[in-house]
């Protein structure tokens, strides 16, 4: 398992990454540089919790503190991948901000890094402390139902983008139960595989959307 896991881990680390990058470059307008940010933050954050978790498979050092930090940035460049999604929502479907939404957004964003923060989630001893790992993930749930909401709501003004709600949707399915039981019941950690393939599904979305739509000079691929 730790050869297939491992490759699997290094090889969405690398496409997403590098495809945060080809769709900076490539990007010609802002939404087209939020959803290169994205990427980018979404596969530099989760490199941290990665990278040790694979040298951890080949290695005997102690990666316990390393995989706990690994956790801690990880949570907290997921939140701010999700506030980046509702920007990329504005920029590309052309919207204009709600005010009301816009400081829902950034509250549940603040919540969920604050809770982050606090030493009784015991990221050094890299723990799976249940209570903790609910608290902290409430105002994130929250955060991913409201951005799915806002997707869903425009999913018939994109061809596509109007799987991306699903992918959030199904992401959030599949997170969720790791969260509350992988403390007791370590399989369910598997999960975060085809939770992973959602991400790479966003990604494609992203640089689908840059460089296949925008090189045919459609600012939208929206349906009349």
């Amino acid at each position: 398992m730790k050869y297939g896991e491992s490759t699997f881990d290094v090889l969405y680390l690398l496409f997403a990454i590098i495809s945060g990058v080809v769709i900076l470059v490539k990007a010609k307008d802002r939404a087209g540089r939020l959803m290169g940010f994205a990427a980018l933050i979404l596969g530099c954050g989760d490199a941290f919790h990665l990278v040790p978790r694979v040298l951890n498979y080949f290695s005997d050092a102690d990666y316990t503190a390393a995989l706990g930090i690994g956790k801690l940035v990880t949570s907290v460049t997921m939140t701010f991948f999700y506030v980046l999604l509702y920007y990329v929502w504005l920029a590309y479907f052309r919207k204009t901000a709600n005010k009301g939404v816009t400081a829902a957004v950034w509250a549940l964003a603040a919540v969920r890094v604050a809770l982050c923060a606090f030493p009784q989630n015991g990221w050094l001893e890299n723990s799976s402390d249940l209570t903790w790992g609910i608290i902290r993930n409430v105002p994130f749930v929250i955060l991913g139902a409201l951005i799915c909401f806002l997707y869903f709501r425009s999913r018939n003004e994109s061809r596509r983008f109007k799987p991306v709600w699903a992918y959030i949707l199904l992401s959030f399915a599949f997170y969720i139960p790791v969260t509350v039981g992988a403390g007791f019941v370590p399989m369910l950690g598997m999960l975060m595989l085809p939770k992973t393939v959602c991400y790479i599904l966003m990604i494609l979305t992203f640089l689908f959307a840059v460089i296949k739509d925008r090189s045919k000079g459609e600012e939208n691929e929206r349906t009349e």
